[in-house]
């Protein structure tokens, strides 16, 4: 297992180090659009409790976090019209965990149209900014 890292980019984003295109805060989490988007729309809710991911996390950590998940991807479907929503957490370098705290993507699906690469290449932060305002109209 990874050993928590208080350097890594989410961790610098929650103490406000690095910018982020955010959707929703409350005490427990924030979210905020992926810069390398699958999706328009796609969005990351956060732990603000420290943890590498799932499997080293404190157990009171997931229940604010999913109520988060949850009315994040409620808000991206309606906000963004999409057909459905896709939830996904990995855990682990081998499972495709390449920020290691805790993270779940929100990605909006709709019929007949594949999702991106995972790439490098960072989306437009105006772009960005116009997906957040569809999702937290929607909040």
């Amino acid at each position: 297992m990874s050993t928590y890292d208080p350097q890594n980019i989410f961790a610098k984003i929650l103490r406000g180090e690095i910018p982020c295109t955010k959707v929703y805060e409350d005490e427990h989490t924030i979210a905020f659009m992926d810069i390398m988007p699958q999706a328009d729309g796609h969005t990351l809710i956060v732990p603000k409790n420290p943890s590498v991911n799932l499997l080293d996390a404190d157990a009171a950590t997931f229940g604010p976090l999913f109520t988060t998940v949850q009315k994040i991807a409620r808000a991206v479907k309606s906000g963004m019209d999409a057909d459905g929503v896709v939830i996904t957490q990995f855990n682990e370098a081998a499972a495709g965990q390449t920020v290691f705290h805790l993270h779940v993507h929100v990605i909006p699906r709709w019929e007949g149209v594949a999702l991106r690469k995972h790439s490098g290449a960072m989306a437009d932060s105006a772009l960005l900014q116009a997906h957040a305002e569809k999702i937290k109209a929607a909040l």
